[in-house]
């Protein structure tokens, strides 16, 4: 159960390091007949959904080639201030986290161990490229980078268009938009000398008054031949509510300490 909630939280903490190197074979495309790399992107930010609060209860199904394991979550953000993450297994919280732009907190009961520290201190833990933004992107269906700031590369897929990253080096970026309504369909980042990647898909797009949010998330991992797959299904979703973040560490709990 250690092992599931802190994969858990990681996954939702981490997608993929990020430095810059050459770059692999990578199409030299930048558009097609029909729309512009940057006229997809710009249709994208106009879909971006609208709200101050978000509250999200989802049922979360971890599996590897050892275990599968089902816990609930319950997610609430306050947009680009902060999310509070609590896992619970059969009704009971075993862990919480508290994120913002500036600082990361946790703590899971099983062992009475908890984290505080800043970004810096997970990136470097993890081997992750992290900031509050991308954990926010993910949950709500959005691209990890900010994609107006990119260089793509354009080709036309079963699913719709997608977007390779041109600058990412030796990790590879892409992300799949529909046709229709420009919304990410799914996203990955890879290093291939590391063999390393996590694959992010979304279904079941769902249109609320603040705008549309995918209430399946699908993340497949590989780390050293290691695959992990964690499945996000949003049972509830409401905006624009009053929500309070109740968030303290036990007394007691013993520290972890990023080395």
């Amino acid at each position: 159960m250690r092992k599931v909630i802190l994969l858990v939280f990681l996954t939702l903490l981490a997608s993929c390091k990020t430095k810059q190197a050459a770059v692999t074979t990578v199409p030299e495309v930048t558009s097609t007949k029909e729309v512009s790399a940057e006229d997809i992107i710009a249709n994208h930010y106009n879909n971006i959904t609208n709200f101050e609060t978000v509250y999200i209860k989802s049922n979360v199904r971890f599996s590897d080639e050892k275990q599968t394991q089902n816990v609930t979550a319950e997610i609430k953000i306050k947009k680009d201030e902060q999310i509070l993450v609590s896992i619970r297994f059969l009704g009971i919280t075993m862990a919480k986290a508290l994120i913002t732009p500036s600082s990361v907190s946790y703590y899971e009961k099983m062992n009475g161990t908890y984290f505080e520290g800043d970004f810096s201190g997970l990136t470097q833990w993890l081997g992750t490229d992290l900031d509050f933004s991308k954990i926010q992107n993910m949950l709500l269906g959005q691209a990890f980078d900010n994609l107006q700031q990119g260089k793509y590369a354009l080709a036309k897929v079963d699913q719709g268009y997608e977007l390779t990253d041109l600058q990412a080096g030796k990790t590879l970026k892409s992300f799949i938009l529909d046709q229709e309504n420009f919304r990410i369909q799914g996203q990955a980042i890879a290093q291939p000398e590391q063999d390393r990647m996590i694959n992010v898909s979304y279904a079941n797009q769902t249109s609320f008054n603040e705008g549309t949010l995918p209430l399946s998330v699908l993340i497949h991992a590989l780390q050293a031949k290691e695959k992990t797959e964690i499945s996000l299904n949003y049972t509830t979703v409401t905006f624009n509510e009053a929500l309070s973040y109740p968030y303290s560490i036990p007394n007691g709990y013993k520290r972890i300490l990023i080395k």
